[in-house]
Formats: structure tokens, C-alpha cells, sequence
């Protein structure tokens, strides 16, 4: 533990990161909701920026002031929108799959638009050589993926997360849903993409590792701050980090939620910049992050 505290800033100052000069999200207007003392975690020794923001109108920032890119990795956890009135199993319990305004659909189409305005920004804030990860059930990632292949994203891999006991299907109408996907691209057709080959390999037996991953739901251990609704294990992005980045790389997420992505790329000797919108996300997101420094 060190004795050097995290630094909140309020986001209208400039921040500089080693290499990367941001200038900080400059507050947000009423009319979006989002607050001008919106807390920001910036440390420039680790590489940790957490910013409560509209991430579409950050990266814009963002792509202004870096229009050739300054990630080398993107993880994106989109909105699945799920929010529909339905009910499903937790813990052996009927509950609401209602998680928030932020999951509610829109329509197709319109879910389509988003979907494809924000991979569109976040290809625009990638390195010419970076990849992008992005997680989402049936419901959304073909829209993505399509969305994808229309802006030019080079498709890498598309991994099946398998999860062990999965809470049971209650209509007994389908198959119970016990994957997720997570789609894996590089920027363009032309770019050389990172793939740590051989460290894959060594988390294999020394075999080649495979496109389907086994990984279990995050346990109570990190959950210990809070829940949430679609919080990623930390094995899985850690996965995804070691693959496709080295050490001392900038990775985003503008999904950040509970910052799983943050906490993994701490872990890994990673710098990470986190972006969300929701107020209790943003405060579990300052806990998990400073436990680890």
C-alpha cells in the first residue's frame, strides 16, 4: 500500500498522463443530467483515470484531441438491452431482469445506431495497431458484430464464454443460457495486431488455446463493494488484457460500470481509463479501483 492518496479532480481541469495529455471531460450540460462536479480518479503515477461521463461525447473529445488514436486495447460490456419486464432466477430467486434506463431498448433499429455510433468512436481512439473486445448476449451482439464488419473492423475471434451453472431457464420453453460472446477485433484490415501467442498457450498445458472459455461468474470475493447486474470475473478479463496488450499499454473501457477492466489492468501492470455514467457505478468503481494501490 502506498501512502500517496488518489487525486479527484473535477473534470474541467487538464490532466497529463506520461505520454497522453487529456484534456478532461469539461463537466456536462443539464441537459444531459450529468454533473460538473462529477468525481474523477486521476493518478498519473499508476495510469488510472475514471471519468463520469456520456461516453460517446468523451471519446468525440478524445478523438479530437488524438485523431490518430492513443488506446492500445478497448473492452467494451454495451448495454444488452434486456430491461423488458421480464423475471429470471438469482440465487434461487424470481427477480426482475430490470436493471436500469441505460438497458431498455429502443427499438431495433435505433439499438443499431447506438451500437454502431460508439464502435465507430471507439475505433477512432484506437491505436492504428489496437484491438477492441466487446461482451453481449444474443440479444445485442449480432447487431455489433455487424456493425463491425459495416465500419471496417478487422474480426479477429469470436469467443464463447461458457459459464458453469448458469440459474435455470424458469419458462422451461428454450435452452438454459449459459454463454455470452465476446467478439474480438482489430481496428482495420491493415493492422498488426498484438497477440500473446505463447502466453495463451502456457495458460493451456502448453496446447494452443481454444476460442471456447470456461470462466465462472464473479464470486462473492468480487462483489465485496457491491453488485453489478452484469459484472464480468476478473479471470476473463485478465484473459483478454494478457492476450492482446504488454505492459505499460492505455486501455478504455466506456461501459466501465463496476471497472472490472480497471481493476484487471491494475493487476497487470496496465493503464487504464474507465468511463460511466451512473452515480452509485461510479462510486463502487472508486472503491474497487483504490483497493488495489
Amino acid at each position: 500500500m502506498t501512502n500517496k492518496p488518489i487525486k479527484y479532480l473535477p473534470s474541467e481541469e487538464i490532466i497529463h498522463v506520461g505520454d497522453f495529455n487529456f484534456d478532461a471531460y469539461c463537466g456536462a450540460s443539464e441537459s444531459n443530467s450529468l454533473s460538473k462536479k462529477s468525481p474523477v480518479i486521476s493518478d498519473r503515477q499508476r495510469g488510472v483515470y475514471l471519468y463520469q461521463a456520456n461516453c460517446l461525447e468523451l471519446m468525440k473529445l478524445i478523438a479530437e484531441k488524438y485523431p490518430q488514436g492513443c488506446f492500445d486495447m478497448i473492452f467494451a460490456d454495451p448495454p444488452y438491452f434486456l430491461s423488458n419486464g421480464g423475471i429470471t432466477c438469482q440465487s434461487g430467486r424470481v427477480a426482475s431482469v430490470n436493471k436500469g434506463g441505460w438497458d431498455k431498448s429502443q427499438g431495433i433499429e435505433k439499438n443499431h445506431a447506438f451500437n454502431t455510433e460508439w464502435l465507430k468512436l471507439c475505433q477512432q481512439v484506437l491505436k492504428p495497431n489496437g484491438t477492441i473486445w466487446v461482451t453481449g448476449t444474443m440479444h445485442v451482439i449480432y447487431s455489433i458484430g455487424f456493425a463491425m464488419q459495416q465500419l471496417g473492423f478487422k474480426m479477429l475471434n469470436d469467443i464463447i464464454w461458457e459459464k458453469p451453472n448458469p440459474p435455470p431457464n424458469l419458462a422451461c420453453r428454450y435452452f438454459t443460457h449459459s454463454t455470452e460472446i465476446v467478439l474480438w477485433a482489430a481496428k482495420s484490415i491493415k493492422s498488426k495486431h498484438c497477440f500473446n501467442y505463447e502466453a495463451m498457450k502456457n495458460q493451456n498445458d502448453g496446447k494452443q488455446m481454444k476460442s471456447v472459455w470456461r470462466i465462472k461468474p464473479p464470486g462473492a470475493n468480487e462483489k465485496f463493494f457491491g453488485k453489478h447486474p452484469t459484472q464480468k470475473p476478473i479471470e476473463l478479463l485478465k484473459r483478454c488484457i494478457e492476450a492482446s496488450t504488454n505492459e505499460g499499454d492505455f486501455l478504455l473501457d466506456p461501459f466501465a460500470g463496476s471497472s472490472t477492466t480497471g481493476v484487471a489492468a491494475l493487476a497487470l501492470k496496465r493503464k487504464f481509463c474507465g468511463i460511466e455514467s451512473e452515480v452509485n457505478f461510479i462510486e463502487l468503481s472508486v472503491k474497487r479501483l483504490t483497493q488495489h494501490f
